[in-house]
């Protein structure tokens, strides 16, 4: 059963889907909140999101998935925001999860951006418990900047915004992502960590994988887990690539609650 609500934050509404187990059975009180990434949505480049919650819930999860401001069926003009405002927004969605859920224990499943944005609102909230990141961003600036064209965001010097498949990314929007560097915030994490990530992706380097392990591995609390996706690209969109992420996913978060 799906359920489409409305949140509120600051003064934009965000489009928000509740994913419930057919048969109401929850894992431990486990909720899964998914974040997804650049100008995607709650339903993903081919579904994928919305998939992944089908295959979620039929294991017992209830699944949040929304859409940052600005994008998909949330009000906002989202590249007049920051990377700061995507964290702001994914606490907003944790602190209505636990108050619906009436739980404090939160899954964040990012992917690409959302993948670093799950790492950054992880280490600033004890809430969260485990992460799930798929063909997550390494370096926020660095990245973006090679996927929206480096010489479009030098042009930011002599214009106001950018457009990038229609929407204007202002300087700040770039600037904030300066702020943050998600692979030295690994350490600070005590929660278990899922990382997958394909080697055919064309747009966020597949080495992230093993630096983030890497930095993972070097803490003395929590696990990792990290599995590379044979020919997957950045979306994991072919049936193959989709079902190995899934099953994946699935299979560690099962282990995980035993």
């Amino acid at each position: 059963m799906t359920v489409h609500q409305r949140l509120m934050w600051k003064k934009e509404e965000l489009a928000l889907s509740i994913d419930y187990p057919v048969n109401g059975i929850k894992k431990n009180g486990h909720v899964v909140l998914i974040c997804h990434g650049l100008i995607g949505s709650r339903i993903g480049v081919d579904r994928l999101f919305v998939k992944s919650a089908s295959e979620l819930v039929k294991n017992g999860y209830t699944v949040y998935r929304f859409d940052y401001a600005g994008c998909g069926e949330s009000t906002g003009e989202y590249g007049s925001f920051g990377l700061c405002d995507l964290i702001a927004q994914t606490k907003t969605l944790i602190d209505y999860a636990c108050r619906q859920e009436e739980t404090d224990k939160i899954i964040l499943l990012g992917h690409s951006l959302g993948g670093a944005v799950t790492l950054l609102q992880a280490n600033r909230d004890d809430r969260v418990k485990k992460l799930i990141q798929w063909a997550a961003v390494g370096s926020p600036y660095k990245d973006l900047a090679n996927i929206v064209g480096n010489s479009e965001v030098e042009s930011l010097k002599d214009y106001e915004t950018v457009d990038f498949y229609g929407y204007p990314l202002s300087e700040y929007f770039f600037q904030s992502m300066k702020e943050y560097h998600p692979l030295k915030e690994c350490a600070s994490f005590k929660g278990d960590v899922l990382i997958l990530h394909g080697n055919g992706d064309s747009d966020i380097p597949h080495d992230y994988l093993f630096e983030y392990k890497h930095k993972y591995e070097q803490r003395t609390v929590g696990s990792v887990e990290a599995f590379i996706v044979e020919q997957g690209e950045h979306t994991f969109s072919s049936s193959a690539h989709y079902k190995e992420l899934i099953g994946k996913t699935v299979n560690w978060l099962n282990k995980q609650m035993l």
